[in-house]
């Protein structure tokens, strides 16, 4: 069962970074790669709050006793 939580943690955590990336390219505030499709496309913004908001249930799922 432990392994499960710490497996939650961690997919939870790369969703939120993941979707935080996505916010910031979708805003134009993360240029990064220079020639991705997804900067300045602001519905890449909303899916990755999406996202973030995810990771962050998965990280509080996996925290909680």
């Amino acid at each position: 069962m432990k392994i499960v939580k710490i497996l939650l943690l961690i997919v939870g955590i790369l969703a939120t970074l993941m979707g935080l990336l996505w916010i910031g390219q979708g805003l134009n505030l993360i240029r990064w790669p220079a020639d991705s499709f997804m900067l300045g496309v602001p519905v890449w913004s909303w899916r990755g709050a999406g996202l973030a908001a995810v990771g962050l249930a998965l990280i509080w799922f996996a925290r909680r006793g």
